[in-house]
């Protein structure tokens, strides 16, 4: 199994800082490719939200430098959700202490994926930031966990009316911000001929699924350097369609 990967970030038309923060980490192993590719996206009307994504992504990246060996190794992959659970959690009391210590507010949403090869794939959710898979069509595997989301899924708002609904920002959990933290755990298999993009919230508010998947096609013979223009050129559309929030992508394909 070949594995391809691209990334990039934009900061946007108005925010000072990027408050999203990136993670992607490729490793040859004995049990051959591994990837971990992770999302945060800062609370954009908090302060130091680049510090909440940050210290998430760090936690992470330690736990796959220092830690996933020896899971894999064992090939215990049970282990690895219940570590990643608990990342989450020390993370999320972690940096609600630093809010109280320093009279600051501030959280990150969190989507990440884990492909060990053709074995084993795990993704962890918090918040709004996406992951989707791309094959025969274009699907969201996340769930976003915002409250407009909640009222469409109950029936009390459409999903033309959530797009412009007043409350669209509105988080229904976040590490950092939220008391308790439940993440949403996918497991499952990656296939030959599948993309999978990570997105903040900002890369998909002014494009359309379509133009994502026409981005990149599962099946065409782009390289990485073909899939890393593509990305710009998707954030540099959405900057002249006005989004104003910071504009993060990560594609991994498979081939």
């Amino acid at each position: 199994m070949e594995i391809l990967t691209a990334v990039h970030t934009d900061t946007g038309l108005k925010k000072q800082t990027n408050q999203d923060s990136i993670c992607l980490k490729v490793a040859d192993t004995s049990i051959g490719k591994v990837v971990l590719a992770i999302i945060c996206d800062g609370m954009g009307g908090l302060s130091k939200g680049e510090v909440a994504s940050s210290n998430v992504i760090e936690a992470f990246s330690d736990w796959f430098e220092q830690e996933l060996p020896f899971q894999l190794a064992q090939e215990n992959w049970s282990e690895i959700q219940y570590r990643w659970d608990r990342i989450i959690k020390e993370q999320n009391h972690r940096i609600a202490t630093y809010g109280r210590n320093t009279s600051s507010q501030l959280g990150t949403t969190l989507t990440a994926m884990l492909i060990v090869d053709s074995d084993y794939m795990l993704v962890a959710h918090v918040g709004d930031t996406r992951l989707y898979r791309l094959d025969s069509g274009i699907h969201q595997l996340t769930e976003d966990q915002t409250l407009v989301a909640k009222e469409v899924r109950l029936g009390r708002l459409t999903t033309e009316e959530a797009k412009t609904d007043p409350r669209r920002h509105v988080l229904l959990q976040c590490i950092g911000a939220s008391k308790r933290v439940e993440a949403d755990f996918i497991q499952g298999k990656a296939k030959i001929g599948e993309v999978y993009l990570l997105c903040s919230d900002g890369f998909r508010h002014k494009v359309t699924e379509e133009e994502i998947y026409t981005a990149f096609l599962p099946g065409t013979s782009q390289n990485e350097m073909e899939m890393e223009k593509q990305a710009k050129r998707l954030v540099e559309l959405n900057k002249e369609r006005q989004e104003t929030d910071n504009i993060s992508v990560v594609i991994v394909k498979i081939q």
